[in-house]
Parts: C-alpha cells; structure tokens; sequence
C-alpha cells in the first residue's frame, strides 16, 4: 500500500511550514544541514532523519545534544504512526498521512506525488514541480494559511446541538472550529475558544486535529486528537455534532 505524507510544523520559528516526505530518500532536520532547517540553538547541526519504510517512516535521532521527542517520549529511534507528535528543540511538529487509492494503481507514483502538492502549492512553487527541480521545495511550501485545493467543495454541516441547521463552507484550506471564535463559530459552552481545526489537502486528505481542547474532539464518535476523515463522517465537540459533506 502506498502512501502521501508530509510533516506540518504547528509551532516554532517555521510555524505553518508543510514539508513533503517522499517513499524514496530520507529526510535530515538540521540547524546547519539537511533538508529542512531549523534555525533554533537547541537544534544540532544534523539532530535526526526521518527514513522511509515499508508501510511507515522510521525516525532516527542524530546523537543530538538535546534529543528527539516523540509523542511526549524522547527517542533514539521509532516508527511514526500517523498523527505522531514530534518535538525537535522549540518545533512541534505533526505527521499525516493519506492512502492512495486503488484507482491511482497505474498512474506513475512520483506523478501522484506531485498532484499531492499541486493542491496546496503557490503558482511560483508548482514551476519547481513542473521543472522536475524538488530540491529546495520543503523550504517553498506555503504557511499557516491553506489555498483550498482545486476542484474541493467542502462544507460542515451541524447536525445536533445548539447551532443545528447551520452550514459553514469551506472558502481555505484550513478552519478552525471554536466557541464564537474561527470560521466555525458555535454557540455550545462546552466547546473551547479554540476547539479543532479541519485542514484539506485534498479530497481523500482531510484532517481533523484537536487543538488541547477541555472536552475533547471526536470523529464518529470515537475520541481523537488527530483523524484522517472523509465525506459523511461526523465531527464532535461539546454537545454539537457535525458532519463533512463533499460535493463534486
């Protein structure tokens, strides 16, 4: 089974920064060297690599001064599952990961990586993809503030709770879900200012991430701070339930 993945860094000097992980070469984290670098003094030159393998990506620290963390565990070296938090000196960043699926069979697979990114590229940006040039792509990709991708008709529909009946389209990439706060405002007390967050990139790579909320975040009905979701599935926080609609 093949698999799209890529790395979001979600706080720290480059909060925002989506980096691609490909199924062929290794990815270094750095100060000084690597593919991605982090300009931070608690980073080591070369502090760890994320290697591919088959089913997954191994992380490997680099005998760094001030260690890898992964899901609140310092490591020497583990398998990241889908989801996995990663601390890398003042960095936290978060794995995803979307299947590929079986109609994509006999499409070229470095092709399908590329329509992966094309999604949430800036034009200048696809003209590296297009020029077969990817070197310095992971320093390129866009910030904090996703483009919907092409062709994505997305919206949230409540179905239960106090704001039963609204729809909130999807106009970004990204939307937050808050108590009066964000592109999804709800009136339910029992939701956090900053509740979660639903971040596309493309139709079958649709994350639902909790965001430290006080009650919690559920995905069909199953509590959850990271979730990979698709058309009808529902979405709780508090007492309001909503469900992901696609549209061609």
């Amino acid at each position: 089974m093949s698999s799209r993945a890529f790395l979001q860094i979600v706080s720290g000097p480059r909060q925002g920064l989506n980096i691609p992980l490909y199924s062929d070469r290794p990815l270094v984290v750095g100060r000084k060297h690597g593919e991605l670098r982090l300009s931070d003094p608690q980073v080591s030159s070369r502090h760890c690599r994320i290697v591919p393998r088959e089913g997954g990506y191994l992380l490997q620290d680099l005998g760094s001064t001030n260690g890898t963390t992964v899901d609140g565990k310092t490591v020497r070296e583990v398998l990241l599952e889908p989801g996995a938090e990663i601390i890398i000196g003042s960095s936290r960043l978060v794995l995803y990961v979307g299947e590929d699926s079986a109609q994509t069979e006999e499409v070229d697979p470095e092709v399908a990586d590329a329509h992966l990114h094309i999604a949430w590229l800036l034009d200048e940006e696809l003209v590296e993809i297009e020029s077969g040039d990817t070197s310095t792509m992971s320093m390129d990709v866009i910030g904090q503030d996703l483009r919907l991708p092409p062709g994505v008709n997305a919206a949230i529909e409540v179905v239960s709770g106090a704001d039963t009946g609204k729809l909130f389209r999807f106009t970004r990439g990204n939307i937050a879900i808050g108590r009066r706060c964000g592109e999804i405002p709800l009136s339910d007390v029992e939701v956090s200012r900053r509740h979660a967050v639903v971040e596309v990139f493309g139709r079958e790579m649709i994350f639902l991430r909790d965001l430290g909320s006080t009650n919690g975040t559920y995905h069909n009905g199953r509590r959850v701070t990271f979730a990979r979701i698709a058309h009808g599935d529902t979405v709780g926080c508090g007492k309001t339930v909503m469900k992901l609609q696609l549209s061609v």
